[in-house]
């Protein structure tokens, strides 16, 4: 009689087990991909960089403004570095906002939790699932971002040498080893955006506001770092991740901001998965009218990330050892030097003139910040510099005069003011066509997380 009774109690408490987590994953993920504007998503970011990437390098106005555009129709691996600055600013975020901010709060328009929970029998591993799903597809979309442009811009250009923001030529397979580097960097701040779209999707219910929350801290965060904001403050930003990794490309490179970046991505990436999973998991489904937290946001999601925030500003104000902006004129003046000793080989070369070494030409440079009465330090389009070389052979000094624009990231532009015949607009003859003289204007990046040095 025992046995006869135990039998279908034991039927019973299997069959009441919850399902798989793998098993909802694949469920989760088809819902997902059966979604017209997923599929398109995917399609568009598998295809449209490829095309747009190919057209672009082969036009005689390319896109300078952007890091490495100047270079897209010497190397293909530019057109990807593009691609990726670009996408950083407004794409990424967008994609993950269609994506992770919307695969909560579409079961609470459709009315289908009550279903789901009695099918699955475990919110958590809804959770999991969904948030997994989402991830999947995200990730799928950058790496179709990536992959499209690379071969679009390889295809149209070649793999020839990348010029870094040093000056220095890359070989191919450096290029691309750094290329995709910088892709998988890129990938730390992308998961942070996904997590805060998991978040606002739970927060936020049926409303569509969860759908915009990702989108929106992009842009507040793309303005913030347009601004002269403390150093610390900067790289405590989860969106340092998308600008951190130009630092790979100098010379020497640094990998300090990368590694501060995919620390500071991956906190905001974890907080913000936590908080979502702690609110879905305590959520009562058996409210029909429920529409959102409501007040409760400010406490429960938006107060543990600006705590978060907080601390990590903290943090590296302790274990930074730059201050301020993190831009001064020394570190300018090295960078500067080295881009155009390297730069200055590359037009020797071109111009088919005996080569030199760096160590021959003992680069230096003198740079000033709007005048004896402005403090050499902080970003703007006042900076002035003067570098001098060692002219190989003639036992002379040469000088060329530059002026900066130098942005608040890091980042700044050479512009050549003489004298012409060294770094002004001239073509030069090179085995892809005419090119535009190196020297007349290039790109450049400090590493604003080295100490700050004085200058005697």
């Amino acid at each position: 009689m025992t046995a006869t009774i135990a039998a279908p109690t034991a039927r019973a408490t299997a069959s009441a087990r919850p399902t798989r987590v793998a098993t909802c994953y694949r469920f989760e993920l088809v819902k997902l991909l059966s979604q017209w504007r997923v599929r398109i998503l995917l399609a568009v970011c598998w295809i449209a960089p490829a095309a747009l990437v190919a057209v672009v390098s082969t036009q005689n106005s390319l896109p300078a403004d952007t890091v490495f555009g100047r270079w897209m129709g010497q190397s293909g691996w530019a057109g990807s570095l593009v691609v990726l600055s670009f996408a950083a600013s407004w794409v990424l975020p967008f994609l993950t906002s269609l994506v992770a901010g919307d695969v909560f709060a579409v079961e609470d328009r459709l009315g289908t939790w009550r279903h789901l929970l009695v099918t699955v029998r475990s919110p958590g591993r809804i959770f999991a699932a969904k948030a997994l799903a989402s991830v999947t597809v995200v990730l799928g979309l950058v790496v179709g971002l990536a992959v499209s442009g690379t071969v679009g811009a390889l295809l149209a250009v070649g793999d020839d040498p990348l010029v870094g923001l040093g000056g220095q030529l890359l070989p191919s397979a450096h290029a691309a080893a750094l290329v995709s580097l910088a892709w998988a960097c890129a990938l730390v701040p992308v998961l942070a955006f996904a997590a805060v779209g998991l978040l606002g999707s739970v927060v936020c219910g049926r409303s569509p506001m969860g759908l915009a929350i990702p989108a929106l801290l992009a842009f507040v965060l793309d303005i913030a770092q347009m601004l002269p904001l403390p150093l610390v403050v900067r790289v405590a930003l989860p969106s340092y991740g998308f600008i951190a990794w130009r630092d790979l490309f100098t010379q020497p490179a640094a990998s300090g901001p990368v590694v501060v970046s995919v620390v500071v991505g991956l906190a905001w990436a974890i907080v913000a998965t936590v908080l979502a999973y702690v609110l879905f998991t305590r959520r009562d489904f058996t409210d029909p009218a429920y529409d959102g937290a409501g007040r409760r946001v400010i406490t429960r999601t938006v107060a543990p990330l600006a705590l978060l925030l907080g601390l990590s500003v903290a943090v590296l104000a302790a274990v930074v050892p730059a201050s301020g902006s993190g831009i001064d004129g020394s570190k300018l003046e090295t960078s500067l030097a080295t881009a155009y000793g390297h730069l200055y080989r590359l037009q020797t070369r071109e111009l088919h003139r005996p080569a030199v070494t760096e160590r021959e030409l003992r680069t230096s440079a003198s740079c000033d910040k709007g005048g004896s009465l402005v403090e050499d330090r902080g970003a703007g389009s006042d900076w002035r510099c003067v570098v001098t070389w060692h002219i190989s052979g003639a036992g002379a000094v040469g000088s060329a005069i530059y002026q900066l624009d130098v942005t608040p990231d890091g980042r700044y532009v050479a512009d050549g003011d003489g004298p012409q015949e060294v770094n002004g607009f001239f073509q030069l003859r090179t085995p892809r066509g005419d090119e535009p003289n190196p020297l007349w204007q290039f790109d450049g990046s400090i590493n604003l997380l080295s100490a700050t040095t004085s200058r005697g």
